[in-house]
């Protein structure tokens, strides 16, 4: 599927703009008031830390089950957030969750390998998903999971935050309204060092290494910031520290892209090293650098546009913000019966450049 730039971007705002405002009236939703009650699927640093705080800060969501291999730490978690004990599941009983009326959607926090299986699972009981990337390890996956949403007639959200977050938000407005010009190159890059024994280094859990972790911020924000999907992707992998972390994962991915418009992008990801987690665009009358992009707070956006003056846009929103936003737009998709912008077919895109990335590095995904 192939999108002008003016396409891409009215789908975009219609989507997402409305998401800047502070509650689902000033949105013109029909929703306020209403929670959509979230079933926790697997209480990890990301369901803990951040997601289940958010829906305690949220409008529209509320946490109302858990799914845990650890019943004791989901019994701590129920106690904070008011979750009855009758509520919390194990993976073996998940499917029960389909005679749930407490339960509307289930977030999906698991290694990248389970997604398909909880995915799959959720639709069959007959509840929404909002799902982390990356989608899946494999794009037959991917696919499937977005075929048993379609059959239940339930949504099936990525959990792309940076999709709805104000400064990548900004970022796309000025490209849009053609502020920096006629757009040539775009770099990013994301990574970070990571340790040993984490469960993304083993392949049979993570599908690949640090693209399909954080490289996928990178290429997802190339493809939002052009508005088109690439034509052509040379990529090379490699394995720099031979200390054991990279048996079955590649530890760095450079990958290069054209699009349709002449745009060139380079992006590069690595789990050997620290990267702030940014992208430039590079215009024929300006440049925009936002760094960090990607990060939970912090984000940080400055241009310099030819004829105006330098613009220089600190983000004040701390974490968990972008996961109220995130969470509380899927309850909205639930409520007002509408698609969400990053749905499965956008993930399924995503992981199908991936496979081109990989295969090009003559490596395979999943």
């Amino acid at each position: 599927m192939k999108l002008t730039r003016r396409e891409f971007g009215g789908a975009l705002s219609a989507a997402t703009l409305p998401l800047i405002g502070s509650s689902a009236r000033a949105a013109g939703q029909p929703s306020a008031g209403r929670k959509l009650g979230y079933c926790i699927v697997g209480l990890g640093r990301i369901s803990m830390d951040h997601f289940m705080p958010a829906c305690q800060m949220s409008q529209h969501s509320q946490v109302t089950a858990l799914v845990s291999g650890h019943r004791e730490k989901a019994e701590k978690m129920a106690a904070q957030y008011n979750v009855p004990a009758k509520n919390i599941y194990s993976y073996q009983n998940y499917d029960e969750i389909r005679g749930n009326s407490d339960i509307d959607a289930v977030y999906i926090a698991l290694p990248n390998s389970m997604h398909f299986e909880y995915t799959i699972r959720a639709a069959n009981a007959g509840k929404h998903v909002l799902c982390e990337k990356p989608m899946a390890t494999t794009v037959k996956d991917s696919r499937a999971m977005i075929e048993a949403c379609k059959a239940a007639n339930k949504k099936l959200m990525i959990a792309y935050r940076c999709q709805y977050e104000p400064t990548n938000l900004r970022a796309i407005r000025l490209i849009r309204d053609g502020q920096l010009g006629s757009v040539q190159t775009i770099e990013s890059s994301n990574g970070f060092n990571i340790g040993p024994g984490e469960w993304r280094v083993d392949r049979k859990l993570s599908g690949g290494g640090p693209l399909l972790d954080v490289g996928i911020y990178s290429l997802n924000a190339c493809r939002y910031l052009t508005g088109e999907e690439p034509e052509h992707i040379e990529a090379y992998c490699s394995v720099i520290d031979k200390d054991g972390r990279f048996r079955d994962v590649e530890e760095n991915v450079s990958w290069t892209m054209r699009f349709p418009s002449g745009i060139v992008a380079a992006c590069t990801t690595t789990y050997g090293a620290r990267m702030s987690g940014s992208f430039t665009v590079n215009g024929s009358k300006g440049i925009l650098n936002v760094d960090p992009a990607f990060a939970y707070q912090g984000l940080h956006l400055k241009a310099n546009i030819e004829g105006q003056p330098a613009i220089d846009e600190p983000n004040p929103n701390q974490d968990p913000s972008q996961f109220v936003t995130e969470a509380d737009y899927f309850a909205r998709c639930v409520f007002d019966n509408q698609e969400p912008r990053s749905n499965g077919e956008e993930g399924l895109r995503d992981m199908q450049w991936m496979a081109e990335i990989y295969k090009s590095c003559g490596r395979s995904m999943g």
